[in-house]
């Protein structure tokens, strides 16, 4: 009787139904957890802020400490009552939409370990290369309209793994073309070399199969074949694939979405396009038409000397362009099974330094979830007043990769075999932040 007090009344309603059917409290219970722990998101898009990210001057300003920990920017109150720097008045529009995690911490304050272990959840060694968590999302789910599981934009970032262990077939297709460049955008695998016509192109394939069916017959292993055949068949696929060759395009977006991710944006340096508002409207395209993992780069922030004009200069673009893709996949009932994470290898040192720049620091920073059953509107854990260290709900990298992969439905615990038989975790030693979840 206590037990039925207990239950709030969709409960109660439910094993009165269960009764009639044949089911036990327990099994409602059971089916409820299993409810609960059910993938929440569909797709990921990664966006990368290589080169270690400053938290005072964004997302966990530090406006009560001494100027030069705090900084010289000013702070603007988000849409929940909390602070960002000023650099990131939209993104404070729509923080109701967010989760900032301002207790991460790593190990090592080293850009290419760092990166490394940010993207595979291990360090690395001279024993064993880790996969990426997208070559895992890939190997995991496979394709899925027809279309490539693993996406970097514009390209991948070099130094932070591959498929490791696994075949390279659950690689990621690079663009290697800009969405938010100068120019003509063109995906160059989406058309024939020039020269071969399309009657040319089924002739070459057909005579392909025959040369492999051959090999086959010969003892060539099968192994090396089968992928090199998946290759094939995928880049055939695209090639032929109008709904493909649609998803890469940029062409179909009106004016009012471009405006919404912000486009314009110069940088200094070189007088390049700040880029990142096309390569996250590219993102959403993409995971819209049914790619399940997409990494995204904007590079620039390892500011060693005068870091307020390096945010002066980039943040601008990159907080127009996450407020829109959060608002943009609000608006259009994707973000609650697209989880967007914001990341960076590492944070910068409590105190500017007499370049008026931050150097690493990995003991406290900030990273940013957002969608995909991740909670909104939410602040988890905190730095200190210097930001430099964590003072509340402090979060390992591998809690954050293994919270991520939970989301997708992967249990992080599980093994992979590396060589045919060494079991290899996904991540290991990591375990779930419930306190991010919704």
């Amino acid at each position: 009787m206590l037990l039925l007090e207990q239950l709030n009344r969709r409960q109660a309603i439910q094993v009165g139904v269960g009764g009639v059917l044949g089911l036990s409290l327990g099994d409602l219970l059971r089916a409820e957890t299993d409810a609960q722990d059910a993938p929440r998101a569909k797709s990921v898009i990664h966006l990368y802020l290589t080169g270690g990210f400053s938290v005072q001057e964004s997302w966990d300003p530090k406006p009560e400490a001494p100027t030069d920990y705090r900084g010289s920017f000013d702070v603007v109150r988000t849409n929940r009552g909390d602070h960002f720097s000023e650099n990131f008045p939209k993104m404070a529009g729509v923080a109701d939409k967010m989760t900032v995690i301002r207790s991460m911490h790593c190990k090592i304050p080293d850009h290419g370990q760092a990166a490394y272990h940010l993207f595979t959840g291990y360090l690395p060694t001279t024993v064993m290369d880790f996969p990426q968590m997208g070559a895992v999302v890939s190997r995991q789910f496979g394709s899925r309209k027809n279309m490539p599981p693993y996406v970097a934009i514009p390209d991948k970032v070099s130094g932070t793994g591959g498929t490791g262990h696994l075949s390279s077939k659950y690689g990621a297709f690079e663009l290697n073309a800009d969405p938010g460049g100068r120019g003509e955008f063109k995906v160059k695998d989406f058309s024939l070399p020039k020269g071969v016509s399309q009657r040319q192109f089924d002739r070459r394939r057909h005579a392909r199969a025959i040369l492999e069916s051959r090999l086959k017959r010969q003892g060539v292993d099968e192994t090396q074949l089968g992928t090199m055949n998946e290759f094939y068949q995928r880049a055939y696929t695209l090639l032929n694939s109008p709904a493909a060759k649609s998803a890469f395009s940029l062409d179909k977006e009106p004016q009012k979405v471009r405006d919404l991710y912000g486009h314009g944006y110069v940088l200094s340096y070189r007088r390049q396009p700040a880029a990142i508002g096309g390569r996250l409207m590219m993102a959403r395209r993409l995971v819209e038409a049914g790619v399940r993992f997409v990494t995204v780069r904007y590079d620039g922030w390892d500011n060693h000397v005068d870091i307020r004009n390096a945010f002066t200069d980039k943040s601008p673009a990159l907080d127009h362009a996450i407020a829109g893709l959060l608002a943009d996949l609000d608006q259009r009932g994707m973000l609650d099974d697209t989880l967007v994470m914001v990341t960076t290898e590492f944070g910068r040192t409590p105190r500017v330094n007499s370049s008026n720049g931050r150097d690493h620091w990995a003991r406290s920073y900030s990273m940013l979830l957002a969608g995909g059953g991740i909670t909104r509107g939410q602040i988890y854990g905190a730095s200190d007043a210097t930001a430099s260290e964590p003072a509340k709900n402090p979060v390992a990298l591998e809690d954050f990769l293994y919270t991520v992969y939970h989301q997708l439905g992967i249990d992080a615990n599980n093994e992979l075999l590396a060589f045919g038989t060494r079991p290899i975790e996904i991540v290991k030693g990591g375990k779930l932040v419930k306190g991010l979840l919704a």
